[in-house]
C-alpha cells in the first residue's frame, strides 16, 4: 500500500475508533443497567453480573459498527478538504482510488467483522446469557426471594413473601398473575410450601380473585390450593432459545421438532435474511459516505455538513432494513425488498463516485437546505454570531 493511502487509512481508522468506543460504552451501560435486576431479585453476585455485561456486548457491537464507520469516513475527508489536503492531491494527478482504496479496504474488513460477530458470535453469547438468567431465576420462591419484598419471577408472575421458614415452608403469601390476557388472579394465603420438585406451589388457608377485563371481579376462598410451577422449573437451568439466539447452521436448516420454530416459523425466516443483510451495512455506509465527502469542494459552497447528509441517510437506510426484516415475519415479499435496499443504494453511491457527482436526491436536499439557512442568516444577521471577517 502506498504512503499516502497508509496515511488517509490511518486516519480514518484513527477517526472511527474515536466514534466508536463512546458511543459503544453508553449503549452498552445503558443495556447492563436494564439487567441490574439479576442482583437484586435473585442474589447472584457482582462477578455473575459483570459475564452478563461481557455477553450483552456482541449484540451491540454490529449496530454501532456502521454509523461509527460514516463518521470515521465523512470526518476525515471534510477535514482533508478544508486542509487542502484533497485539492493537492487531484492537482497532483492522483487517481481516485488513492482515496478510495483504503477506505474500501478498511469498510471490507469491518463488514467481515460484522458478520463473524453477528453470525457467530453473538447468537452464542445470547444463549450463555439467556441460560445463565434462567438459572440465576430457577428457585427463587424458595431459596432467594428476601422477606417483605415485592419480586417479579416471571413475565407476568409476581411473589411476595413474609417470612421463610424451615423446610421451605413460606408464611404470609401474596402471589399476583397477569400471564393469561383474559384474567387476572391475585392469591392470598397464611402458609404454603414449594414442593420437593419444584413444580408445585402449596397454599394453605387463603383466598383467589379473579379479574376480567372487563371488571368482574370472583373471590373464592380455599383451605388448600395447588399452583402450578412447571412451566417456571420444566426448563430449570435451561433457556428457551429464540430466532436471533440460533446460528447460522440452524437458520438454514432448521429443527422441525423445536417448540419454538413451530410456534414462530416466520420470525426464523426473518432471521436468516437479516444476518445475510446486516453485515453490509458498514460498506453500504461507506459508499455513501465517500459519494457525499469524497470529493474536493470549495470553502465557500454552501451545503450541509457532509456527516449530518451522511448520517441523515444512513439512519433512514437503517430504518428501512429494520422495517423490511420485520415485515418478512408475516409478508414474505418482503425479502426482495430487504436485498434491494443496500443493492439499489450501492449502485447509486457507485454510479455518483464513478460520474464525480453527488446522489443527486441528497444533494438536492442538501442544497436547498443550504440555501434556506443561508437567507435565514441573512434576515436575522443578529442571531447568526458575530462576523468572522476575511476569507480564504
Amino acid at each position: 500500500m502506498k504512503l499516502l493511502e497508509t496515511y488517509i487509512l490511518r486516519r480514518v481508522g484513527q477517526m472511527f475508533l474515536v466514534a466508536l468506543l463512546p458511543v459503544l460504552a453508553i449503549i452498552w451501560t445503558t443495556q447492563v443497567l436494564q439487567r441490574v435486576n439479576l442482583v437484586t431479585d435473585s442474589g447472584q453476585s457482582m462477578g455473575s453480573f459483570a459475564k452478563l455485561a461481557t455477553l450483552i456486548l456482541p449484540s451491540i457491537i454490529p449496530v454501532v459498527l456502521p454509523f461509527a464507520l460514516v463518521i470515521g469516513v465523512t470526518q476525515t475527508l471534510t477535514t482533508m478538504n478544508n486542509d487542502s489536503e484533497l485539492a493537492v492531491i487531484d492537482a497532483a494527478g492522483a487517481k481516485r482510488s488513492v482515496i478510495l482504496r483504503p477506505i474500501l479496504i478498511l469498510a471490507a474488513v469491518i463488514s467481515v467483522f460484522s458478520f463473524l460477530v453477528d453470525n457467530v458470535v453473538e447468537p452464542k453469547a445470547k444463549t450463555g446469557a439467556r441460560q445463565m438468567i434462567a438459572a440465576a431465576y430457577a428457585d427463587l420462591l424458595s431459596s432467594v426471594i428476601e422477606e417483605k419484598n415485592f419480586r417479579r419471577i416471571d413475565s407476568g408472575l409476581y411473589v411476595q413473601i413474609s417470612e421463610r421458614l424451615a423446610g421451605r415452608v413460606l408464611k404470609g403469601l401474596f402471589v399476583v398473575d397477569e400471564r393469561d390476557p383474559s384474567f387476572e388472579l391475585i392469591y392470598y394465603a397464611r402458609e404454603g410450601a414449594v414442593d420437593e420438585k419444584g413444580t408445585s406451589l402449596i397454599m394453605h388457608d387463603g383466598e383467589v380473585h379473579r379479574k376480567t377485563p372487563n371488571g368482574e371481579v370472583s373471590v373464592i376462598r380455599f383451605d388448600s390450593y395447588s399452583f402450578d410451577l412447571s412451566d417456571l422449573t420444566q426448563n430449570r437451568g435451561q433457556a428457551t432459545l429464540r430466532a436471533s439466539d440460533r446460528e447460522l447452521p440452524f437458520l438454514f436448516h432448521p429443527d422441525t421438532t423445536d417448540k419454538d420454530y413451530i410456534a414462530r416459523p416466520g420470525s426464523y425466516v426473518a432471521e436468516l435474511h437479516r444476518r445475510l443483510t446486516d453485515w453490509l451495512l458498514p460498506m453500504v455506509f461507506t459508499l455513501v459516505s465517500l459519494a457525499i465527502a469524497g470529493d474536493a469542494r470549495s470553502h465557500r459552497e454552501a451545503r450541509l455538513h457532509p456527516m449530518v447528509s451522511a448520517l441523515i441517510l444512513a439512519f433512514a437506510l437503517r430504518w428501512a432494513t429494520f422495517y423490511a426484516a420485520n415485515q418478512i415475519d408475516t409478508k414474505p415479499v418482503y425479502i426482495g425488498i430487504l436485498y434491494a435496499i443496500p443493492a439499489v443504494v450501492s449502485l447509486l453511491a457507485i454510479i455518483s463516485l464513478a460520474s464525480h457527482k453527488r446522489l443527486s436526491l441528497l444533494a438536492a436536499i442538501s442544497d436547498r437546505t443550504a440555501a434556506l439557512w443561508g437567507k435565514l442568516r441573512q434576515r436575522f444577521p443578529n442571531s447568526a454570531g458575530p462576523s468572522t471577517g476575511g476569507g480564504a
